[in-house]
Formats: C-alpha cells, structure tokens, sequence
C-alpha cells in the first residue's frame, strides 16, 4: 500500500481523496510514505488544527479553521505531506474550494502534496472532482495481517495468560480467514478467539471465517454460506459434476505451470424450481469452498451511481473471501435487456460493462456460479463463447433423477425410503420439479401428523396429484424454455430429459 501512495505522490498528484474507513491505519502509511520520500508529515484535523503528524499542540491556533489551515500549508517552505481528516464537512464552502484549488495550481509539479482521508464512496463536489485524485486504502495483505497478528499476541502476552498452538499450515489458513476484514477488525477477531479459551489454535479459524461473513451480511449486499453447510447429496448433475472435477484441476499447481488460468465461472439456466440454487451450493460442496450468495435485484439503487457503486463493493467482499464461489441469483434481473430502452438511465449497462470488465480482470479466486430463469432476457455479450467456462441447462428431472431426489428428501427428514414405492412414485412425477417433489414431501408429512399414521405410498401420490406442476400451469413457457436449450447449452444431466 505504502509504494501504491509512493508512485501517486512522484507522479505529480498533489490533491488525493485516500478513502477509508480506517484513520489511522491510514495515518500510519502516510507517514511511513512520507518517510521514504524525505517530506514532512502534518495532519489537520478540525478540533487540534495543523500540526506535526503525531505532535501533541498545533502549529498555529488558528489554523482550526479550514481555508486558513490550507493557506497556512501553502505558506509552509518545505516539502510536506499534508493529512487533512475533517475536509469533507467544509469543501463545499467557496473559499475552501477556492483554496484547495489554489494547492493543486501550486504544487502540480511537486513536491508536496495534500490528502484528505474521507469515508469510501464519498461525494466530491463538481468543481474539485476534476482536480482530486480519489484512491481507496486497500484492505491489509497477508504480510500486514501478519504483522497484525503477531503484534496483538504480544500485547495479549503481557496482560492475560495464553497458548499459542498454531502449525504453519493453522496460521496461512488463520490468515485467509482474516483477509477481507480491517486491521482493527483483524485484531478484534484475534483477541476474541483467544479470550474465549486462553489460547489459538486451529479450531478458532472456524469462529474467524464465521465473523467476517458476519461482517458481509452487515453490509447487505451478500450472503454467507459455508462449505460445509451446503449439500452434499445432489439427485442427476452428472455432467455438471464430471465437469467439476475436471475444472478443479484448474487450481492445481501443474496447471499454473502450463500458465493455464483457473475457471473463472458457469451460467445455469434452467426450468424455476429444476435446482438451478442446488447446483450452485454443490459447486461450493464439491470444491469446500465458501459460497457467498448475491440476489441482483439488491444491485439496484434509485441514485445515479449507486448501483454501480453496489455492484463494486459486493465483489470486492467477494474478493475478500477469496478463494470461494460467488453465486449470482436471478441474474436477468440485473442485466435484463428487452422492453427497458433507456429508461433507467443507463444504469443496467454501465452495471454491465463493470461486471463483464470484472469477470475478464478479476485477479482473486472468486469462481462465478450465476443462474437465470428467463435465458431470453440477457444480452448477448454475456451469453457468447469465453465469458463463462460453461453454460448449463438444468432441465427437468428424469425418472431416475426423480426418484433420487425423492430418496434424498425422504432420509433428509427421518424417512424410511424402503417404505416408500420410489419407482411407482417417480413415474407419476413426470413433469414434477425438484422442488415441487420436495413440497409434496413435506405436505405428505403435514398429513401423517394430522391423522397420526406413518408416511406411505398412498400419502404421497394422493398429495401429488392434488399438486399442479409448473410445466403443466405454465406449458407453453416451460416448453418454449426447453426447446430453445436444445444445441445451445450444455445439459446439466447425462440424460436430458425427452
């Protein structure tokens, strides 16, 4: 981070917006760049004016005001880095402005420079957004976590009794776990797992990983669901799950040598309620990955700029949690294009153009599971050759699907299968979903316990046939779906289904 700031202070930047919401993290690096490009450091702030970065009393009583701070650091005959942490609430004002300007005119050429440290995704006004650099503080590596780490068990040391067991394996997996969140959420973390029991070992990578995802629900954008939460038995899915295996080598430490890139991400499509969700969550299963879960329709803001701004945020936590899947829900929903025109302003393509950008650039292992309903609706540019590994269609279940699925569910809720006439089950099922077989299941089970009598055959085929399958209600719909997957995509089964 501390050579990011370097190259901007040489390269002729002298106004940046560092954005961050941790001060004084940021504070240390600035001083520490400071200190490699031989400038002085000084902070401003609104309550102790300008003074030396870390000095107890201000340069001059006055300069807790704003326009004449910045004039005062124009007046200063040194080179200097100025750190200004209450701006924000005063660049609005003319002469404020007008001063900020007057710096940017001064040192454009060097050598000191100004930063104002302002939260993330805070609003420059139209007359200096031309003149201000913006850059984000990125979140710690994993060499400053590592500081972190060992710093606040030494701190720890001198106040409470702990034990440290921590193989080296145990602390690159401790460290993982901590990337994504801020060094004062890291040390938050590190002391609470240790205050818990007196002492850190591998069991408290679990209750790590647990919290930052904790951290993710707060932001609102993404949901968390751990690998070992998500379902390990899957009904069909044989070609989704032969090309798994095969993409996984992908990650392996021969394929980096045959400089091959790992897969970046699937689309599923499929008939509503085939387990196009499942298929996402086995992707998360079979690789004992993370997999966090962003519904489009939360992408959307009615500001200008928002959405854009949501759609940044949710894959750069996604990108803290690497590696994992990150699962697309409904992606129509964002990038629909048929009927809309320009009405939203060009909100959905500027959201397009970040995602496509994102999915052809994106460094970290954040394998993309995206799923549709209506296939019809993206654009092309998302559906040609080489933005996704793969494109699958999950289509209804076969008979043979059928009566897995119905095994599967049955012994989910403490059935006996072998009481059951899967086969006479799994043929009256025909044109039944997935998840239509599992809401006849748990509507078979509702009628056990109102007549107090075991689950049989005769239960669940009388609740099948009271049940109106969506491939009968919406027939046309389903059909025209299915035929237009047909040389298109690749079926998610090994038998498609007639």
């Amino acid at each position: 981070m501390a050579s990011t700031l370097r190259s901007l202070f040489l390269s002729a930047h002298p106004l940046i917006l560092l954005e961050t919401a941790e001060e004084d993290r940021a504070l240390g690096v600035l001083r520490e760049t400071a200190g490699d490009l031989g400038l002085t450091p000084f902070e401003w702030s609104v309550t102790d004016g300008l003074r030396h970065l870390g000095a107890e009393s201000s340069l001059d009583g006055r300069t807790t005001n704003a326009r004449q701070a910045l004039q005062h650091a124009m007046d200063l005959q040194m080179p200097a880095v100025f750190v200004f942490k209450d701006l924000a609430a005063f660049w609005d004002e003319p002469p404020v402005a007008r001063a900020l300007k007057d710096f940017g005119h001064r040192f454009a050429q060097g050598p000191s420079v100004l930063v104002v440290i302002g939260s993330p995704g805070l609003e420059l006004p139209s007359t200096l957004a031309p003149v201000v650099f913006r850059h984000g503080l990125a979140l710690p590596d994993p060499t400053e976590l590592a500081q972190v780490l060992d710093q606040t068990l030494r701190g720890l040391a001198l106040r409470v009794p702990l034990q440290v067991d921590l193989t080296p394996e145990d602390r690159g997996r401790l460290l993982q776990a901590l990337t994504g969140l801020t060094a004062n959420q890291a040390r938050q973390a590190i002391a609470r797992a240790i205050l818990e029991d007196g002492r850190l070992d591998g069991a408290d990578i679990a209750d790590t990983q647990r919290r930052k995802a904790a951290a993710l629900r707060d932001g609102g954008l993404l949901e968390y669901y751990p690998a070992e939460d998500n379902p390990g038995e899957v009904g069909g899915f044989e070609n989704l799950q032969n090309w798994l295996n095969r993409a996984a080598l992908g990650f392996s430490a021969e394929a980096r040598a045959m400089r091959l890139d790992p897969p970046r991400g699937v689309l599923l499509v499929g008939v509503p309620g085939c387990g196009k969700s499942l298929a996402a969550k086995t992707i998360a299963r079979q690789w004992d990955l993370p997999l966090l879960k962003l519904d489009a329709g939360r992408l959307y803001d009615k500001y200008i700029g928002e959405s854009e701004k949501n759609f940044l945020r949710a894959t750069k936590m996604a990108e803290s949690m690497a590696p994992c899947v990150l699962w697309i829900d409904e992606m129509e929903k964002a990038f629909a294009t048929g009927g809309e025109g320009g009405s939203d302003g060009g909100t959905t393509q500027r959201t397009l153009g970040l995602f496509l950008t994102w999915l052809q650039e994106k460094k970290e292992t954040v394998f993309l599971a995206a799923t549709a309903n209506q296939v019809d609706r993206l654009p092309p540019e998302l559906l040609r050759k080489g933005r996704f590994d793969e494109i699958f269609f999950i289509d209804l279940p076969t008979a043979a699907e059928r009566l897995a699925i119905l095994e599967i569910h049955l012994r989910q809720r403490n059935q006996e299968p072998g009481r059951v006439d899967l086969a006479r089950f799994a043929g009256e099922a025909e044109s039944f979903s997935g998840a239509e077989i599992e809401q006849v299941v748990i509507s078979g089970l509702y009628q056990c316990l109102e007549r107090r009598c075991p689950l049989s055959t005769e239960i669940l085929l009388e609740e099948l046939r009271r049940t109106v399958p969506l491939a009968v209600s919406r027939e046309e719909e389903i059909t025209r779906l299915r035929a237009f997957a047909v040389g298109r995509f690749v079926p998610a089964s090994s038998v498609p289904q007639p």
